[in-house]
């Protein structure tokens, strides 16, 4: 596939490489080259197949909307969009394109999702609950995008109770640590997943994109990883 990548950063850097390694053709741009979208012509999108976006959460936006009026499908790992997250579906579907987001392509992170719904029962049994993440000084949102989706997936699990409350932390070169802690009187379950490389997060970002080709529509990753 000829894959347009947007944003240079450390994930950036890996989706390229992963991208080379499984023989598609990648070219990269950077926020100084599509500082205001002049990347995005038709004619620089012209011989695109997908478009994966790793950019910043101030820009993404904008890239999405040039992206899919030119009618181009779109892998987005950008966190910090998501309340226009039905002005976009909406585009999707008028333009008729291929779409799919996520907080975290992390095939771990998924499985570890399913495991906190699973784990949200505790809630119906006197226990309370809490998040916790850690993430690198540098990260610019918080709380992080799968920390929001940890909370809606186990608010979702026990409706009845209120959104567990999250707490964020920005240190040193943390990749993503992700915790969830269940506490009683007489116990705690302690949940936790650990990234020890943004490799994983590249690798789904680009298996998204192959699974992607020829689809359209609108996805979320935690509802197709187990198809790649």
């Amino acid at each position: 596939m000829n894959l347009l990548l947007l944003g240079h950063g450390k994930t950036g850097s890996l989706v390229a490489e992963v991208a080379a390694e499984r023989r598609h053709h990648i070219r990269v741009v950077g926020s100084r080259e599509n500082s205001s979208g002049e990347a995005l012509t038709p004619e620089n999108l012209g011989s695109v197949d997908t478009v994966i976006d790793f950019t910043a959460p101030h820009c993404a936006l904008a890239n999405i909307e040039a992206c899919v009026k030119e009618r181009k499908n779109m892998v987005v790992g950008t966190t910090g969009w998501y309340k226009e997250l039905d002005r976009v579906r909406s585009l999707v579907e008028k333009h008729q394109t291929g779409f799919l987001y996520s907080a975290n392509f992390s095939i771990g992170v998924n499985l570890f999702l399913e495991i906190a719904r699973g784990a949200a029962a505790a809630l119906e049994h006197d226990y309370s609950g809490q998040i916790f993440e850690r993430h690198h000084a540098h990260k610019k949102d918080a709380p992080s995008g799968t920390a929001i989706a940890l909370q809606q997936a186990i608010h979702r699990a026990v409706q009845k109770h209120a959104a567990l409350e999250i707490t964020s932390f920005r240190e040193g070169e943390v990749v993503g640590l992700h915790e969830v802690v269940f506490e009683s009187p007489v116990d705690r379950i302690y949940l936790c997943h650990d990234s020890k490389s943004r490799r994983g997060f590249a690798e789904g970002a680009v298996r998204a994109a192959e699974w992607l080709a020829g689809k359209k529509g609108f996805y979320e990753f935690k509802d197709i990883w187990r198809e790649l």
